[in-house]
């Protein structure tokens, strides 16, 4: 089985870096891909990628020439991959990958076609703030209202799920509405989903962390958009 790994990368000069060496490193059953698509950075990341691209041919990148998004970046590395199953990593250092086998293991036994990685199921986590927790509750909360799935993360980075799943959707959303557009999906096809515990290194917007709540009012329309259009 081959398993790819796809990363969206946004002006991360200061971390892509160690994760993709973190990533070479995990060991996992089958094959390994790892694609990186670059949405326009500003900050340096496009040029220590492109030294990366020329030193390493066991990774494929694709440039964006336009920020257009993390779901237009994830757009185009979907048709970039060519595993069996799809793991989504963000490139910011919050996600561990060593939890890939933990994280794979539903799929690879056959229980489940796709699965989330829960930062709110008990495993070891940064303490930050209390208001983007219980943002992220709300927004998991009315996500499962209109699905009727009983997720406890829907806003989680860590979606893991086979090829087919992917080839039955089209995502429209360009920014952080992936999130939720991808779990109405999944959840309105009838796919077997699972959650596993996950560690959550979070960082303060001091160190970098980009999503607001701009982003989170915008879920919010997004969930009810394609719970009822779409």
């Amino acid at each position: 089985m081959k398993i790819s790994i796809l990363i969206p990368v946004y002006n991360e000069c200061n971390s892509v870096g160690e994760l993709l060496e973190r990533v070479k490193a995990v060991e996992i059953d089958g094959d390994k891909e790892i694609v990186v698509v670059d949405d326009c950075s500003t900050d340096g990341t496009v040029d220590l990628l492109k030294e990366i691209q020329s030193n390493d041919d066991s990774i494929k990148f694709h440039f964006h020439d336009k920020n257009q998004g993390k779901g237009a970046a994830l757009r185009s590395g979907f048709g970039l991959t060519t595993g069996d199953v799809i793991i989504l990593q963000d490139a910011d250092l919050e996600y561990d990958p060593a939890q890939y086998p933990d994280l794979l293991n539903p799929i690879l036994a056959g229980k489940a076609d796709v699965v989330y990685g829960s930062r709110f199921l008990g495993g070891p986590h940064r303490v930050l703030y209390f208001w983007h927790s219980v943002g992220n509750r709300f927004l998991t909360l009315l996500s499962n209202m209109c699905t009727n799935i009983n997720l406890t993360d829907m806003e989680t980075c860590y979606k893991v799920f086979r090829r087919e799943v992917m080839e039955e959707m089209t995502i429209r959303s360009n920014r952080f509405g992936f999130e939720p557009e991808f779990t109405a999906k999944a959840a309105k096809k009838g796919w077997r989903i699972y959650e596993m515990p996950i560690t959550y290194d979070g960082r303060t917007y001091e160190e970098g962390k980009k999503i607001t709540w701009k982003d989170g009012v915008k879920a919010i329309f997004t969930i009810i958009y394609f719970r009822l259009f779409d």
